[in-house]
């Protein structure tokens, strides 16, 4: 399964991106969808997952403000982010589970000034 990340770019601080991910395969539609997320000099942070039947979870600093969702007649994932923050800067992976499966994108990168 490749995963495709893209929409990241630089933004003013309180302003909007969407990022999408788009998978190739047949599997899509019963994985789980995740967004991590990696500042500079940081660990890579999970940030939000999507399940099969769409329940949605949030890590606090998302809640409010970010929302996955998905389109699997797209096969394609997506994190609206709003009200952005400088904090919010690093690089969006995308990630897909499903059993034994599990891949990465290569990521995008988000760059919130202040």
């Amino acid at each position: 399964v490749q995963l495709v990340e893209s929409g990241g770019g630089l933004v003013q601080a309180g302003g909007s991106l969407r990022l999408s991910c788009a998978a190739s395969g047949s599997i899509f539609s019963i994985s789980v969808m995740g967004w991590y997320r990696q500042a500079p000099g940081k660990q890579r942070e999970w940030v939000a997952t999507i399940t099969s039947g769409n329940s949605t979870n949030y890590a606090d600093s998302a809640k409010g403000r970010f929302t996955i969702s998905r389109d699997n007649a797209k096969n394609t994932a997506y994190l609206q982010m709003n009200s952005l923050k400088p904090e919010d800067t690093g690089v969006y992976y995308c990630r897909l589970g499903v059993a034994a499966i599990i891949s990465w994108g290569q990521g995008t990168q988000v760059t919130v000034s202040s």
